[in-house]
């Protein structure tokens, strides 16, 4: 027969039937309309069935009939769920309580967060939201309507233009748009623009100043390029100078290079720790023991627990100690020549910024030694060459 559906819900048992009329009772069963399934026979004089609980109390009648008797052997469904936890009182509170307190800790806010503020300090803005009730601990209930506490957080922050105020689960976003302030300049003395080396101008542009200097003009280090003097010896005005001034300048550079290169590469081997982390306590669970690799890296993997948007303070971590293995890699010259130039390269342009241009290099000297390369290297560089200097009182060029 058909397994019943929602049995689970309305509740069966699982019978054994004995003596009497055993196939008169089951023939009567189906007559009137009985569920039951998954119905065996043993020799015409045993038979077990299932059948739903409430059609169990209707077989008293049809049992006195066919002279059978019947025996429970097994229960199951929500009817006998309840019964054996209205049984468990204190489980049944337990989880009655843990429910309600799911229910109040999902109610109350967990994290306030800001975003979009740029110049207004997030303390600021979480100060004023304190004010207004927002802040983490809070129940949910408690608060004002969004658009209330939009309206007055707006009011306790005079510099900005909008803000709106959501609430996602257990996290309150407060959302920042600041008003649009004019910028203001940097207030700046009086000064010139020098020379921080010895080079050879290639070009000059004064946006405010005096320009002293031509292009191929040789300088000095030291020596003014666009000066922040204005007027004449009667009447003059200092101001503060700004342009750029490009030069060429030479930069001598000693390389060395090993031509022999070690490195760590990874075996594949590796001895794995677990452990579970309460708080600022981490338990192990497995892997004890020493390390059985002379050269390892280790990697570190938390993963804490999370419910909604808040990180509980328990997780676990893994720890794998993975082994690694020096090898040396033998290089050629023309190699070590070529990354000891490149170095070199790279190294001017992190000095003196993205602006700088290597015109050219030559090799005055190269030779191997000890198992290395040594070079001098000569290098003609366009770069910026201007700094600034202030003007003291009754300073001249």
């Amino acid at each position: 027969m058909k397994q019943p559906s929602l049995y689970k819900l309305r509740g069966a048992v699982r019978i054994t039937v004995t003596g009497g009329d055993i196939e008169a009772l089951i023939n009567t069963v189906a007559e009137q309309g009985l569920e039951v399934w998954d119905l065996r026979a043993h020799d015409g004089r045993k038979a077990e069935m299932n059948i739903l609980l409430p059609h169990f109390f209707k077989l008293r009648p049809l049992l006195k009939r066919t002279g059978c008797r019947v025996k429970v052997t097994h229960r199951s469904g929500f009817p006998f769920f309840a019964a054996r936890l209205l049984r468990r009182k204190f489980f049944l509170g337990g989880m009655l309580f843990f429910v309600a307190a799911l229910f109040a800790l999902s109610s109350m806010v967990w994290n306030v967060e800001v975003k979009g503020n740029v110049t207004i300090p997030t303390d600021e803005v979480l100060a004023a939201a304190k004010k207004e009730g927002i802040y983490p601990f809070q129940w949910g209930f408690r608060l004002q309507s969004q658009d209330k506490l939009s309206r007055q957080l707006a009011l306790a922050l005079p510099d900005v233009t909008w803000i709106g105020v959501s609430k996602e689960g257990t996290t309150i976003t407060i959302q920042v748009v600041e008003s649009a302030q004019p910028k203001r300049e940097p207030l700046l003395n009086p000064r010139h623009l020098v020379s921080k080396t010895d080079a050879v101008i290639t070009q000059i542009y004064a946006e405010q100043g005096r320009p002293v200097v031509q292009k191929d003009m040789r300088v000095k280090k030291g020596q003014v390029l666009i000066s922040g003097i204005l007027g004449d010896e009667e009447n003059t005005k200092n101001i503060v100078a700004k342009g750029e001034v490009r030069g060429l300048v030479w930069r001598e550079y000693q390389v060395e290079v090993p031509l022999v290169q070690k490195h760590n590469t990874m075996t594949g081997d590796s001895k794995e720790r677990f452990y579970i982390v309460l708080g600022k306590w981490a338990i192990q669970l497995w892997g004890y023991g020493n390390t059985p690799f002379t050269t390892f890296d280790t990697e570190s993997d938390h993963k804490p627990l999370t419910w909604r948007s808040f990180t509980l303070p328990m997780g676990w971590l893994t720890e794998k100690d993975l082994e690694t293995r020096e090898q040396e890699e033998q290089h050629t010259i023309e190699w070590a020549r070529t990354k000891g130039l490149e170095g070199a390269r790279n190294d001017i342009i992190a000095k003196n910024g993205k602006g700088t241009k290597i015109l050219s290099e030559k090799i005055l000297h190269e030779k191997k030694e000890n198992g290395k390369v040594y070079m001098k290297v000569l290098f003609e560089v366009e770069e910026s060459i201007a700094e600034e200097l202030p003007l003291v009182h009754s300073q001249g060029e």
